[in-house]
């Protein structure tokens, strides 16, 4: 009897596999089809964004850009002056220190990282198997009132402090339309280590046959946020290749 017991045990183990597979299949799959088509997304080369994030009520402009090759950068408007931070040239990342306004580059740890991210426009779950990610189906939760269907997204491992640690986000996608509303992941350094960073997505529009959330929020898991609005996307946008390059001192000497 215990014998026979088992025996169903792993008979159903074996069935609930490929049905869960199947489900993660089909979240993804009607994902990209609601949003534009898959190939569509594949053959995207970049985009550009202009933004505005809301921040303790004072609207801050932005540009952000972002390209296949990897190479991206965030421009901020700021009284006056253009701050460029997450500058990524292929090699160098670096950024306006927003107290000296001087160039400065991160260290070899966090450009690591950061060129990992990169791996993954424009989409991390496009052709997430052969780049070795796993994805689980986690049921369904309610996010701001809509129901989703939850699921894990496990990466390459990130290197924090010299350590080896599991890149884990979890994604939720509306049930209804298959569209990506909300992803979480933990916080892995600063005075917020070890809690939950929520990033919201609505407000979806069409921009040249593809669908883009218009209006998304970043802050901690049910704590406060920062709204930020696009004004417009564009796509496969020209970008000199200067415009990446961190910028080297110019070094002049006084004549006497």
């Amino acid at each position: 009897m215990r014998k026979l017991s088992f025996i169903l045990s792993l008979i159903l183990l074996f069935l609930a596999v490929p049905a869960q597979a199947q489900s993660v299949d089909e979240i993804l799959n009607n994902y990209f089809e609601n949003t534009g088509g898959l190939d569509q997304w594949k053959s995207l080369e970049g985009i550009k964004m202009n933004a505005k994030v809301n921040q303790q009520g004072m609207e801050i402009p932005l540009e952000i850009i972002q390209l296949k090759d990897g190479r991206q950068m965030t421009t901020i408007n700021f009284q006056g002056k253009e701050i460029k931070q997450g500058v990524f040239d292929g090699e160098v990342l670096w950024g306006h220190n927003f107290m000296t306004m001087k160039a400065e580059k991160n260290d070899a740890e966090a450009t690591a990282n950061f060129k990992l991210e990169t791996n993954d426009f424009p989409d991390p779950f496009i052709d997430y198997k052969e780049k070795g990610y796993t994805v689980e189906f986690m049921g369904t939760e309610e996010i701001e009132g809509t129901e989703t269907y939850k699921l894990k997204l496990v990466r390459e491992p990130l290197t924090i402090d010299g350590n080896e640690e599991q890149n884990v986000s979890f994604y939720f996608f509306d049930t209804e339309n298959y569209v990506p509303l909300a992803v979480q992941s933990e916080i892995r350094s600063g005075q917020a280590k070890g809690m939950t960073q929520e990033i919201t997505f609505s407000d979806y529009q069409e921009v040249d046959g593809l669908y883009f959330p218009f209006s998304m929020t970043s802050g901690l898991k049910d704590g406060p946020s920062n709204p930020m609005s696009f004004e417009s996307i564009e796509l496969n946008p020209q970008v000199e290749e200067a415009a990446f390059a961190f910028p080297e001192e110019i070094v002049t000497e006084e004549k006497n």
